[in-house]
């Protein structure tokens, strides 16, 4: 309304819908909803205006989604490593549908291997992700050595990418390796479903000053966004 006056009927909820859409609006032209941290926003409410989260604008720079999967042995106790493969092939897809980059880095046993980018995963789907088995070790510490590598290149190539770090882990590692300096956010998937918890993907993440997501969380995120 002109001069900020209210309508009678309105409460506070439309009031901010109303000011979410006028930022929405005043967008910068070609901005995109960033829908993943708008769901998250937005939880089991109806979506709002208020809730929506915008992506960065790319300027010729874009974003990169490195994933670290855990492929140590114990994630096939409780078929997490068949779980993380789903949530991979929910999260490279909506990276090809926002022509972000991606890459993915396993670690089991003793080492740790990039196995896909970093690219665009035009051509990626989930028959590249049959042949990753799990045994061996946790060796937390060379998939996170082999992350910063990747991320200090992708840094030197793109300066101004927004570089994403996804670990995928039942936690059950006593390492605590450094964060990586070049990630700007850090997401660790707690992949731990056994009966007795550790709670060491939570502290990791809290020790980088990142967030701990729940698997559930983002198939439902998924499964919502599919339906759009």
């Amino acid at each position: 309304m002109p001069g900020g006056v209210r309508r009678p009927d309105e409460g506070p909820d439309d009031r901010e819908d109303r000011a979410a859409r006028g930022r929405a609006a005043r967008a910068e032209p070609g901005s995109r909803i960033a829908w993943w941290p708008t769901l998250a926003t937005k939880g089991p409410q109806p979506l709002r205006g208020a809730h929506l989260r915008f992506a960065p604008r790319e300027r010729g720079s874009g974003v990169l989604h490195c994933f670290v999967l855990d492929c140590s042995a114990s994630m096939l106790a409780h078929g997490q490593l068949a779980l993380a493969k789903g949530l991979l092939i929910a999260l490279f897809d909506r990276a090809r549908r926002e022509r972000a980059e991606a890459a993915l880095i396993c670690f089991g046993g003793d080492e740790a291997h990039v196995r896909f980018g970093p690219a665009v995963p035009r051509w990626w789907n989930e028959r590249w992700l049959e042949p990753v088995g799990a045994g061996g070790g946790t060796p937390l510490g060379a998939g996170i050595d082999a992350a910063s590598r990747l991320l200090d290149a992708a840094c030197r190539r793109k300066p101004a990418q927004q570089r994403v770090l996804w670990l995928m882990s039942d936690g059950r590692s006593t390492q605590l390796p450094v964060r990586p300096r070049r990630a700007d956010h850090v997401r660790v998937v707690d992949l731990e479903l056994a009966d007795v918890r550790l709670g060491r993907c939570d502290a990791l993440a809290r020790a980088w000053g990142g967030e701990c997501v729940m698997p559930e969380t983002l198939l439902a995120q998924a499964r919502r966004l599919s339906a759009d």
